[in-house]
């Protein structure tokens, strides 16, 4: 007999009646563990630690913690995250600001580094509620003056790990010397080195721990442990790997930045759809390749692991570990990627004999025994390289152009030779838009853009290539 564990309904916890209502028609009514276990400590002022994996929900645990706090009518500072990269800062704004549609003239304002600092200072100037940021550009603004937390309640440190490994220490105790002594802290984090011990002693009061394994079940993930001989066998088996599976959508996981770039060039010169993830690209190019990853446009992304916190893709079919992680939990981690929501998930871990102190230490964390599993044969190199279905276009105009996604729908869709169905996701940013379309129309698409007009005006368009 199968027994169900249901979480309780956020209904059952002391949030406001607008938030409430709010959840029941975005369709949020039980919660999720994590949720379950730190909300109700949340919601009665509490200190919390949250230690789970991305997807356990983390996000709208502290997101509606921080809302029920807010004095909407006091037009300051009262609530402040600060994450690891723009991409989660992006990504936690849009959260917050869905949870908070029921809450009238709430401003949620954004601070990262890579984007432009004039419109940020103009913001600062009309003041906000909530900043979601990333260490570095909060820290600019405090020593400048332009943002004040005098009214600060709630300080949240999202991703705190990878923060500590980015060299974000100098930055976060600016930050909390400019916080009230007064105040609420929740620290989430996906790991728990001993750098965030020191981290709580410092910035918490009596903190409640909250501990949630991972969401993703043994049984979705199938876990592949294969044995090469030294690293210049990694790229043929890595190359192997990925024509055997033929993943609509796969990441690789390297230890080093140099190695990342390394690996998605040698994978490119094979015709597969890549691009690599990792710190030393610009902003706008980080931008663009989490823009494709997410609309099918690529196949194969590159990464290292503090570049990938941020990548918001629904599926991914196989997680590929290029080298074993240093830290098992990391490797835990890296295969959550693949398997979510109940779907089918593949994770290939390559391994060398100078690897084995990393291997005996995952077996004891996983609690197995590693079995190597044998490489697909040299007869997988007759298989097509698996292709993406769709191309993204840039378009060099966005919300400051006053362009809405459905601008760019009727704008291809008036071509009688395009259907919607033939265009996958568009995403607007402040200067520029991005359009998935159906490889086999993407040239058609393009000359319709270019030689078309929106708002009134041309728009000049290109495809994203690597």
């Amino acid at each position: 007999m199968t027994t169900t564990v249901t979480q309780p309904a956020f209904s059952t916890t002391s949030l406001a009646p607008e938030l409430l209502d709010n959840l029941a028609s975005l369709g949020y009514e039980t919660m999720t563990e994590i949720q379950a276990k730190a909300l109700p400590l949340i919601l009665t002022g509490k200190d919390v630690i949250g230690q789970g994996k991305t997807g356990s929900g983390k996000t709208a645990a502290f997101s509606l913690g921080l809302l029920n706090n807010l004095k909407v009518e006091r037009f300051r500072v009262q609530a402040l995250v600060v994450c690891p990269t723009r991409e989660l800062a992006d990504q936690v704004a849009v959260e917050i600001r869905k949870l908070a549609r029921a809450i009238h003239n709430i401003k949620v304002l954004t601070l990262c580094g890579g984007a432009p600092m004039g419109p940020q200072i103009g913001s600062l100037e009309h003041g906000a509620h909530i900043v979601v940021g990333t260490p570095g550009r909060i820290e600019e603004h405090l020593r400048k003056g332009r943002l004040s937390l005098a009214e600060l309640n709630t300080f949240v440190l999202d991703e705190a790990d990878r923060m500590l490994e980015m060299g974000f220490e100098e930055a976060l105790e600016c930050i909390i010397e400019h916080c009230p002594k007064q105040r609420q802290n929740l620290l989430f984090s996906a790991t728990f080195p001993e750098k965030i011990e020191q981290l709580v002693k410092h910035v918490m009061h009596s903190p409640e721990k909250v501990v949630v394994e991972s969401n993703h079940s043994n049984a979705s993930i199938a876990q592949h442990f294969y044995e090469i001989e030294s690293n210049d066998a990694r790229p043929v088996a890595l190359q192997k790997l990925l024509l055997e599976f033929q993943p609509n959508s796969a990441v690789v996981f390297c230890n080093t930045k140099a190695e990342c770039q390394n690996v998605s060039d040698d994978l490119l010169r094979l015709g597969f759809d890549v691009a690599s993830l990792h710190g030393d690209l610009e902003q706008k190019d980080r931008d663009r390749t989490l823009v494709r990853f997410a609309n099918q446009s690529l196949t194969v992304l590159v990464a290292t692991d503090v570049a990938a916190r941020g990548i918001d893709v629904e599926h991914v079919d196989l997680v590929v570990n290029y080298h074993i992680a240093h830290d098992p939990e990391v490797h835990v981690h890296r295969i959550g990627r693949t398997g979510r929501a109940g779907k089918k998930g593949i994770a290939c871990s390559l391994m060398s004999y100078k690897e084995s102190h990393k291997v005996n230490a995952l077996e004891d964390y996983l609690n197995l025994t590693i079995e190597p599993s044998t490489l697909p044969s040299d007869q997988v190199f007759t298989n097509q390289v698996p292709r993406a279905p769709m191309i993204t276009l840039q378009i060099d105009g966005g919300k400051k152009a006053k362009l809405r996604p459905g601008d760019i729908l009727g704008a291809l869709t008036a071509n009688q030779k395009i259907n919607g169905d033939q265009i996958g996701k568009i995403k607007v940013t402040a200067m520029a838009s991005y359009v998935a379309v159906q490889r086999k129309i993407a040239g058609l698409a393009l000359n319709t853009i270019s030689e078309g007009k929106m708002k009134g005006r041309n728009f000049r368009a290109r495809k994203i290539k690597a």
